[in-house]
């Protein structure tokens, strides 16, 4: 009396069989890339929680990870600073909200400067 779901040895599993429709579409979700003419970007300075330093903060991005960190590297060669991606945004040290607007308007993506 083998069970054909033993193999997959599951400790516990509350419903259906590991393989909906939804699953599969917000695994799909995650490394949809998006052209940079159909993305929405918003630039934002910002202070909070770094205890009075500056840091800009550009997010929107629908792209794979790696396409974040080849354009991360660019924008910080341009602005001359260190800079990171946390969850699917861009943070570059110092305030460069104009400086990064222009780069990423001429790279095709539809870019706005968000906040005060």
């Amino acid at each position: 009396m083998a069970n054909p779901k033993s193999d997959k040895r599951f400790v516990y599993q509350e419903f259906g069989n590991g393989s909906s429709p939804a699953l599969e579409r917000a695994v799909e979700r995650g490394i949809q890339d998006l052209p940079p003419n159909q993305q929405n970007v918003r630039i934002q300075a910002t202070r909070a929680g770094r205890k009075g330093k500056t840091v800009t903060v550009i997010t929107g991005f629908q792209t794979k990870p790696e396409t974040l960190a080849t354009l991360l590297k660019q924008l910080k060669a341009q602005c001359g600073t260190g800079g990171t991606v946390k969850d699917d945004e861009i943070e570059v040290q110092g305030d460069h909200k104009q400086k990064i607007l222009e780069i990423l308007v001429k790279l095709g993506y539809k870019a706005k400067i968000s906040g005060g």
